[in-house]
Formats: structure tokens, sequence, C-alpha cells
């Protein structure tokens, strides 16, 4: 293993995979996720790949290593999600400095998720902010769906076992609705 260059994550998120591999369940992926971008992500996880954030799609990598592999490498663990505010912090960067309006917007699309993972409402504002924009309707969509949960709960009650959070009446009822979790 070793630690993969930006432009190898960028082809193996929109070349190799399909869309409609990006967000399933999926064991054998995580595995070839976990068995390629590994050391990767730890590099990401230390701060160490500080220089791909000399452009936008380097940037672009470092968030997909660090707000998606996380969660195919640490699926159903708390660090699926630990790599969560710094992925975000990236993202708030590459938006104050206009670097998203660079990207394809479907490659966009993913720079803005770290805002749609967040548990803050306020950062849920700029989500639909972003969002709202010709080519991503269908994440708007999605948005919305996290938005309310957020409202509601402050948090996203799906992940408060894997977190070791105490789970309210309310939430546990919420959970057993269908589209609860993501």
């Amino acid at each position: 293993m070793s630690i993969e260059s930006s432009r190898a994550v960028l082809h193996f998120w929109f070349e190799t995979l399909t869309p409609s591999q990006w967000f399933a369940k999926d064991a054998a992926l995580d595995r070839r996720i976990a068995e390629a971008f590994g050391e990767t992500l730890v590099a990401a996880s230390r701060g160490e790949l500080w220089e791909w954030r000399q452009t936008a799609e380097g940037r672009l990598a470092e968030i997909l290593v660090l707000d998606q592999f996380s969660r195919n490498i640490y699926r159903d663990s708390p660090g699926a999600f630990a790599q969560d505010p710094q992925a975000l912090v990236l993202a708030q960067e590459a938006v104050a400095r206009g670097a998203d309006q660079s990207l394809a917007v479907p490659w966009r699309a993913f720079l803005y998720l770290p805002y749609m993972h967040s548990e803050s409402l306020a950062i849920h504002d700029q989500a639909v902010r972003l969002f709202d924009q010709p080519g991503l309707e269908e994440n708007l969509r999605f948005e919305h769906r996290h938005r309310e949960i957020i409202v509601r709960f402050g948090r996203y009650p799906h992940r408060n076992a894997i977190l070791g959070r105490q789970s309210t009446p309310e939430e546990l009822t919420f959970l057993k609705e269908p589209g609860s979790a993501f």
C-alpha cells in the first residue's frame, strides 16, 4: 500500500466507479477502497496532503478521501465520521476562495457534501444555498431531507449507536421509519 495521488483519487471516484456505487453499502467495494486508499486516508487525516490544496481538483480529491473514503473504510464505526470537521473546513475554504466554481457541476456536488454531513443547522443553511444551483437539483432535494432531520433532532439519529450516543424515544421511533438513515 502507498499514498495515492490526487489524480488517482479523482480517476477512481469519477471514472472507475459508477454513480450507483458512490453511496451503496458494499463490503467488497469497502475493502477495495481500504486496500487502495487506506494509507492515503491516514495521510489526509494527518494533514499531510496539504500540497493537493493548490488546485481545486486536488482539494476536491482530499475532501473525497476524508469525507467519502472514510465512510467506506470505517463503515459502521466512529472512524466513518471522524474526518468530517476537517473535510468541512477544506470545503469552506474552497467556497470562500471561489475554487468550487472552477469544478464541473457533478464534481462540485462532492465538494459540498461535507456541509450535508454536518450536524450543525448553521452549516445546513449554507448547504441549501450551495446546492441551489442548476445541475444540483437532486442534491438539493437530499440536502433538504438532511436539514429536516437536523432541525428535528439536532443531529443524525442513525449515527447514535455507532457514536455511542443515547437515542431519545422520538429518535428510536424515527429510526423505524423507511428512509430514516442515509
